[in-house]
């Protein structure tokens, strides 16, 4: 067995790995990756999560799971682990502000012009 073996590999480290052709297309960031993108940088910006809790962040999700999200939503998951283990936001806040979020986006127009 090689020494390599040893090391584990982390799940977000597949070089050398099979995979697909690249897609070499530039994408617009949607709306949300955008806000998750700017999210990242107020948080390391007030110290409150920095880019290597980010990293370990990610890595930590696992790699199946790292196979299933985006890029970004692997951000926001890991963003939301790193601040429930600081005690700085709850799993119940964060449910309530996720319903007042979705709530906005599926309220009827109410909008009546007398």
């Amino acid at each position: 067995m090689g020494s390599e073996a040893l090391v584990r590999k982390l799940p977000n480290d597949i070089g050398g790995d099979a995979a697909g052709k690249i897609e070499r297309v530039e994408h617009e960031l949607l709306p949300w990756e955008k806000r998750c993108h700017a999210l990242a940088d107020v948080l390391d910006f007030h110290k409150i999560i920095n880019t290597e809790e980010k990293r370990r962040g990610v890595e930590s999700l696992g790699s199946e799971m790292i196979g299933k999200l985006s890029y970004y939503e692997r951000w926001i998951v890991a963003f939301a682990n790193i601040l429930f283990q600081k005690g700085i936001l709850t799993p119940g806040e964060l449910a309530v502000k996720m319903q007042e979020v979705e709530a906005r986006y599926t309220a009827p127009e109410t909008s009546h012009h007398g």
